[in-house]
């Protein structure tokens, strides 16, 4: 038997090598890997000896030859042919490729990028897995231990075969992908898009348990909640995952200490303070019915008050960048509770959304408002724009048509996911009831119509933010005029369907 060994990943390498050789392997390697192998003690043959033809082009040209592709592509009924010809024949190849995306993280010069676009690596990769009822193929040294033992064994059948070609196909498309990626110079949408994804875990199920799931990382982005570490309680679910990202995306909103309560993806309490503790006694205020059962997101460190002040409340999982000692030792005693701690993504990803038989994809939506422009008699005092901005930040991660009610540092009433306006209107001032007189409110979308201003008026709603843009815009701004209420425009609007 003989073996095809060319990587630029080294770990394992030596020891599998050796044991390669001590089952009868004849090894042939190329360059580098010869050298590390012979360093190691193995016996090698190097390509250029069964080529008889040097490496050339700086290691760029080195196993793109007859008599290696031959071997490796020839099937078991012509095998005569390479005998005839006196060609070598392969049984297996173990390759993996240049460090193309490390070469892309690191920010190195186009020239050196260029030089990490291996060729060769793919090349042999795709040769053996297409022949592989004959010949195969290893890309990963994580698998370096099954193939030992499946080859002692007498393991090594056709279904083993064709689980490692598929492995070996899809990672040469994914560094095919890499490339592209890196290469695209049309903005991010261009005209074929290729999303690689790896897969982290199966998940126990989907949104309901008669629905299968998986968690996977898209290749390229990193950061975030894709990345937590869960310090305690029970394995994360679809569901959670998808409500836990939600909550921690709306928290970033905020640079001051910062607590969201979040339920099926709607945030149902918001509070900002001095400490996260204050925040948190904010964002509980707002709904203590529906915050039970549900997800909580901080943007600072969990300390002891934070720990102490959630107590007994049954909480599927806390977010955050960190936790204190202290804190971890109150939490820890919610068993099932989830802790989870977050890094900082880099960015934001491009958003994806599923249809069937294709996608959409938008850039992401970033940013509360870059200008204002104040279309009222009187303008928002101070308190009432630091209100107005919270407000803003709360109603884009809202569920369409959101309305948000907000005073001192927290969220009063959150009216989402209504078809009508005017309704989500009066589910979130009829939650913040009293609470609302010298409130703010505002809107993710344009008002089609004054009633929101006048309602708003009902309740001591003392400023209102915006987008405009509707037809009947002079409508609400004299209404407000007619009530005292200080109204802006920022020209800017934040669906979320």
């Amino acid at each position: 038997m003989r073996a095809l060994i060319s990587v630029s990943d080294k770990r394992g390498l030596a020891s599998f090598a050796s044991s390669l050789e001590g089952m009868g392997f004849e090894l042939v390697a190329s360059g580098n890997t010869a050298r590390v192998l012979r360093e190691a003690g193995v016996r090698i043959r190097e390509v250029s000896e069964l080529t008889g033809f040097p490496e050339i082009l700086s290691g760029r040209v080195k196993t793109l030859h007859p008599r290696v592709h031959a071997g490796i592509l020839a099937r078991e009924d012509q095998l005569g042919e390479l005998q005839a010809m006196d060609l070598p024949v392969f049984d297996l190849v173990v390759v993996n490729l240049y460090p193309f995306e490390d070469a892309v993280a690191k920010d190195l010069p186009e020239a050196e990028v260029l030089e990490q676009i291996d060729i060769g690596g793919p090349t042999l990769v795709r040769a053996a897995a297409k022949n592989y009822p004959r010949v195969l193929v290893v890309v990963d040294p994580d698998d370096y231990d099954e193939v030992v033992a499946r080859y002692r064994d007498g393991r090594v059948d056709l279904d083993f075969r064709r689980r490692f070609a598929w492995k070996a196909f899809a990672h040469t498309a994914a560094y095919d992908a890499a490339i592209a990626e890196w290469l695209n110079a049309n903005g991010p949408f261009p005209e074929r898009k290729i999303v690689v994804l790896d897969r982290i875990r199966p998940l126990r199920y989907g949104e309901n348990p008669h629905q299968a799931a998986a968690l996977y990382r898209v290749r390229g982005e990193s950061g975030g909640l894709i990345e937590a570490e869960v310090l305690q309680g029970k394995a994360m679910s679809y569901n959670n995952y998808a409500d836990a990202e939600a909550a921690w995306r709306l928290v970033r909103e905020f640079d001051q200490p910062a607590a969201v309560a979040l339920k099926h993806q709607m945030p149902c309490g918001v509070g900002v303070g001095a400490d996260l503790a204050e925040a948190y006694a904010r964002a509980y205020a707002t709904d203590p019915v529906s915050i039970f059962g549900g997800i909580v997101a901080f943007n600072r460190p969990v300390d002891a008050r934070v720990a102490e002040a959630i107590g007994g409340l049954f909480l599927e999982v806390i977010v955050a960048p960190g936790y204190s000692e202290a804190a971890r030792a109150r939490l820890a005693k919610k068993k099932n509770l989830r802790l989870i701690q977050v890094p900082e993504a880099q960015r934001l990803p491009l958003h994806f959304q599923r249809l069937t038989g294709g996608m959409l994809l938008q850039t992401p939506d970033e940013g509360i408002w870059d200008e204002v422009r104040v279309v009222t008699k009187r303008s928002p005092s101070p308190e009432e724009t630091e209100a107005l901005r919270l407000a803003m930040a709360v109603v884009k991660h809202a569920r369409s048509n959101a309305i948000v009610v907000a005073k001192a540092g927290q969220t009063l009433g959150i009216g989402q996911g209504q078809t009508s306006r005017i309704e989500a209107a009066r589910i979130a001032l009829n939650q913040a009831g009293e609470g609302a007189r010298g409130a703010v409110l505002a809107s993710d979308a344009f008002f089609p119509f004054d009633d929101v201003v006048r309602l708003a008026g009902q309740f001591g709603i003392s400023a209102i933010v915006q987008p405009g843009g509707s037809k009947r815009d002079a409508d609400s701004i004299a209404a407000a005029d007619e009530l005292g209420i200080a109204m802006i425009f920022t020209g800017v609007r934040h669906f979320k369907h």
